[in-house]
């Protein structure tokens, strides 16, 4: 589609960046070709040639499950394959967009190639639209050096920079807000403008031979996740278990804790039961920011020694 020498890629997975105003509903729809995102945004083809749009499915981001994931992973993965391919950018809804991130940044292992994802809060048909922003700059993450699965989208409310995250150290923010995704128990890895970019902290560079990608996308739809609140009952788990869920990830309080001994409640007994008829259950903080650590007090440990694996930070929540 352009004349760049960069050979880019582009994975339109639906959201409001793939979708336009409906003047007689007043709502937004999807476009009735993706391509026309490139008619829309015809700098995007200054920075990179785009070998191709794919459309694997058109799904707002609430949408999607683990087949879709897997399904994603295998598309990225085909592409990342192809020595003609500089780099793979993914458009997408941003309600769930961290859990793509996180997915993606799991599926695909040992990457040598930039996988970018953005987004835009408003439709590209819109005067305030940020697609047109976050488009360009992760164009220039796609032609950069940096090999990992990352998020590029507005760094403030004005049109002025994107801040680039790592797929799996990011959440949105805010419903409504340009600027809505932040880098959590981590830095940006750069600062990128229309023009240039600015690296900020370490990251994974491309070109390193050393070591081959590989393809991990097997996800399932077999796992709860459950907030833990004071005086819960744990017969929520016999209930998963029952249901044939795989595993439970239990968002906890403070650096890893349940109701214990000192509960009519207590979660030790049914802890023990169901990850010893086959269940994995995992912890998780309800805190966004700081990590668990169960060594800290006994009680702690003691739900250590059930079997539960503690997934310290958000980075390892969403795998």
């Amino acid at each position: 589609y352009g004349g760049a020498t960069p050979l880019d890629f582009i994975i339109a997975t639906g959201g409001t960046i793939s979708s336009r105003l409906d003047y007689k509903t007043g709502g937004v729809k999807w476009l009735t070709n993706p391509q026309e995102l490139l008619k829309v945004y015809p700098e995007l083809l200054k920075i990179c040639n785009i070998s191709k749009i794919e459309v694997p499915f058109m799904k707002a981001s609430e949408n999607m499950d683990s087949e879709d994931w897997s399904k994603l992973s295998e598309v990225a993965a085909k592409h990342l394959k192809d020595n003609k391919v500089d780099g793979i950018i993914i458009t997408h809804g941003t309600d769930f967009l961290a859990y793509t991130g996180a997915a993606l940044s799991f599926s695909l292992r040992n990457l040598n190639k930039p996988v970018v994802l953005t987004y835009s809060q408003r439709s590209s048909d819109r005067a305030s639209s940020d697609a047109r922003l976050n488009l360009v700059c992760a164009a220039r993450a796609a032609t950069s050096d940096i090999a990992e699965v990352m998020l590029v989208g507005h760094a403030n409310s004005d049109d002025e920079f994107c801040y680039t995250l790592r797929g799996s150290k990011v959440r949105k923010m805010h419903t409504s807000r340009r600027d809505t995704f932040r880098p959590i128990n981590s830095k940006p890895i750069a600062k990128i403008y229309p023009d240039k970019i600015e690296i900020i902290s370490e990251y994974h560079k491309r070109n390193n031979e050393k070591v081959k990608f590989e393809l991990k996308g097997k996800f399932s739809n077999k796992v709860a996740l459950v907030k833990f609140y004071p005086g819960q009952n744990p017969e929520i788990l016999e209930h998963y278990l029952s249901k044939g869920y795989r595993g439970v990830v239990i968002e906890m309080s403070g650096l890893g804790h349940v109701l214990t001994w000192e509960s009519k409640n207590n979660w030790l007994p049914k802890l023990r039961k169901v990850i010893r008829e086959g269940m994995i259950i995992c912890a998780a903080p309800q805190t966004l920011y700081g990590r668990l650590d169960p060594w800290v007090y006994s009680l702690g440990r003691e739900l250590q020694a059930t079997g539960i694996i503690y997934l310290e930070d958000i980075a390892d929540c969403m795998v």
